[in-house]
């Protein structure tokens, strides 16, 4: 009994994992660890190999690059007379941390992630998206993870309109704003506050050497986005 125990919950546990990914993703896999180990965040790593701790960030880094390929031939089919400027643009938007974030959570992914319990790693949804993908390409190939993408990721859960609609982020609007009115314009890095996972970055926007506005984030550059956002309320109040 003490050893089918222990045997059901790993069959169980696999079972549900296994029936997620045919759910969500279209298919079972076929190397149920690659999709284990893209759901083990750094903060929940123990385990070393070869003096590397065992978590989903080299799959991250795999995913991360796959997605951009993906996305990238998918707008450049979808839109045959945009220019390399839109292209880029678009790819940023729907690769960008907060958009994956969001996706995660409409699939369902940030449900079974495994974190540490104080963990407030902010792109740890986005980050376990990018792994899958990564799980994916290395258990299937590249046209099967290409296929999966667009046919049942993109097509039902990413709004291509909605973010074609959307404005310049807040950094590109306001670099642009300044370069029309010829001041010159610096992002600065104050204080890293906090440690490991929990250390946010304080970044202060300098237009024309004068402070215009802090920001304040987990990552640089959402900082900076945040930095940007109060200098150009500041700017629409007229201060």
């Amino acid at each position: 009994m003490s050893l089918i125990t222990p045997i059901t919950g790993l069959l169980s546990k696999d079972k549900k994992l296994n029936d997620f990914i045919k759910n969500v993703f279209g298919y079972y896999p076929g190397n149920i660890m690659l999709y284990k180990l893209a759901l083990c965040h750094k903060s929940a790593s123990t385990d070393e190999i070869k003096g590397l701790r065992v978590n989903n960030e080299r799959l991250e880094y795999l995913g991360d690059a796959i997605l951009s390929a993906v996305v990238a031939d998918y707008l450049f089919k979808k839109f045959p007379s945009k220019d390399e400027g839109f292209l880029t643009e678009m790819r940023s938007r729907i690769v960008s941390r907060d958009n994956l974030n969001k996706l995660s959570e409409k699939l369902g992914i940030n449900k079974i992630v495994k974190a540490s319990a104080n963990n407030m790693y902010r792109s740890i949804n986005g980050d376990a998206f990018e792994a899958f993908i990564g799980a994916i390409f290395l258990d299937k190939g590249f046209n099967y993870t290409r296929k999966v993408l667009v046919n049942r990721i993109i097509k039902y859960h990413v709004d291509v309109a909605e973010l074609e609609q959307k404005g310049q982020n807040s950094k590109s609007r306001l670099i642009e704003l300044l370069q029309k009115e010829k001041k010159q314009i610096e992002f600065v890095v104050l204080e890293e506050v906090g440690a490991g996972f929990n250390k946010q970055y304080i970044v202060e926007v300098m237009i024309d050497n004068i402070p215009s506005g802090k920001g304040r984030d987990y990552s640089i550059k959402k900082a900076e986005q945040n930095a940007a956002e109060k200098a150009l309320a500041m700017m629409d109040n007229g201060d």
